[in-house]
């Protein structure tokens, strides 16, 4: 038994086959080598370019240009009521409502009574006391007229006399020279002149100090009577303020007592809303607050359209990392609010022209403003900057940057502080 071999299904191949075969081999090992260089090389260079890369649809790149930078404000606000006061008991006592929560009052009604037993005493006492001082002081007016009167008696009395002595002397002297009387009569005569023109200046004199005398006698009654007239001036606008009335045309807010209830001195009764004068009042972060300023614009934005507004107060203190403020309507109230509706708010702190600026974004908050990404072709570059004025949506660059740079406004903090980052993807 033979066994067969694979001679029979041999064939020569011919040489010149050879080397068609072997062209193709060799051009195929050239193309993968100069594959894997190229590849090599877009490695070493993507490690030159950066220690990382990313991709660019992950990032938010902008481009820096010139222009007009508004900084503004963006805040929540909610519509309240401009003047809402709330009444309080000016003196403990016992309270009668006159109205409920929600009923419209006009000017001047009553809303509610106080009984003060002891205010209105303090009242009776005190009116007492000032028509006694009130009697007191014209009985001081009558003892001044008298005072004046018998002082005016007195000098007209030594007038009299004088003008007596005057004549009793000029008669003596006709009398001596006629050798009628002695030279004595004379003399006595002169003497009785000298004493009344004495007691006339002496009457003068008590005249004008017994008539300052009765007038500060009389001022000061009067004065004592004007005391107790402003003591019970203030009970009785004390006493009037025991019935609470409303201060304006409105509505009764809240109530805060119930009929026939005690109250203690200074307690809230209830409060009146004015429901044809409302602000705006909105929270902004403390970060902001030292740039608001009253009177500066500000636009509203709710349901009913836009409304032009400005500041009207900003709050000194700061609670929970936020600062209060008001804004009023320009213009007058519009019509269609309601208390404590929502409204957008912008407030406009002021317009920079011609500045270089950028879109705001995380990055100016990661790095604190001192630097940013610059993106030149596939790589990002980090890069000082100086950074100025900020609004919602703008950042004003004072150095660092040139109009037509592209920087990156995204979150940084992926990048780690390196020093050049590869973009993808681009």
């Amino acid at each position: 038994m033979s066994i067969r071999d694979t001679s029979a299904q041999d064939r020569p191949i011919a040489g010149s086959a050879v080397p068609s075969r072997r062209r193709p081999t060799w051009l195929i090992g050239g193309a993968i080598a100069a594959v894997a260089v190229a590849g090599v090389v877009w490695l070493l260079g993507g490690w030159n370019a950066g220690a990382r890369s990313f991709d660019a649809s992950r990032l938010r790149i902008a481009e820096v240009t010139r222009g007009d930078l508004v900084r503004d404000i963006s805040a929540e606000g909610r519509v309240i009521a401009a003047n809402s006061p709330t009444l309080y008991a000016i003196a403990g006592g016992t309270v009668t409502l006159k109205v409920v929560a929600g009923d419209a009052v006009r000017r001047g009604q009553p809303l509610a009574e106080i009984d003060s037993p002891e205010l209105r005493s303090a009242l009776a006492q005190e009116q007492a006391t000032l028509a006694s001082l009130e009697a007191e002081a014209n009985r001081a007016a009558l003892d001044a007229q008298m005072t004046r009167a018998e002082a005016r008696k007195l000098l007209d009395q030594a007038e009299i006399d004088r003008i007596a002595a005057e004549r009793d002397l000029e008669r003596n002297r006709r009398a001596f020279e006629g050798g009628a009387v002695a030279q004595i009569d004379v003399a006595r005569a002169q003497d009785a002149l000298k004493k009344a023109q004495l007691a006339l200046a002496q009457a003068r004199q008590g005249h004008r100090l017994q008539d300052r005398g009765a007038g500060l006698d009389l001022r000061n009654k009067r004065l004592l009577a004007d005391r107790q007239r402003a003591v019970v001036a203030e009970l009785q606008r004390q006493v009037d303020a025991l019935t609470l009335r409303a201060p304006f045309d409105g509505q009764v807010g809240q109530v805060m007592v119930q009929q026939r209830q005690n109250v203690a001195a200074n307690a809230p009764v209830l409060s009146v809303v004015d429901l044809t004068e409302f602000e705006v009042e909105i929270t902004v972060p403390e970060s902001f607050a030292r740039d608001l300023a009253i009177g500066m614009p500000a636009q509203l934005r709710g349901a009913a359209g836009t409304f032009d507004a400005k500041v009207s107060a900003v709050s000194p203190e700061v609670v929970n990392g936020e600062v209060t403020g008001r804004l009023r309507f320009v213009g007058g109230t519009p019509k269609g609010l309601r208390q404590n509706q929502r409204l957008s708010a912008r407030i406009l702190l002021d317009t920079r022209r011609n500045v270089l600026k950028v879109e705001r974004g995380a990055f100016l908050e990661q790095g604190g403003g001192r630097y940013a990404y610059v993106v030149e072709g596939r790589t990002a570059v980090r890069r000082p900057i100086r950074v100025g004025a900020a609004s919602l949506d703008a950042v004003e660059i004072l150095e660092g940057l040139q109009p037509g740079d592209r920087v990156v406004v995204s979150g940084t903090d992926q990048f780690a502080n390196a020093d050049t980052v590869r973009i993808t993807g681009e």
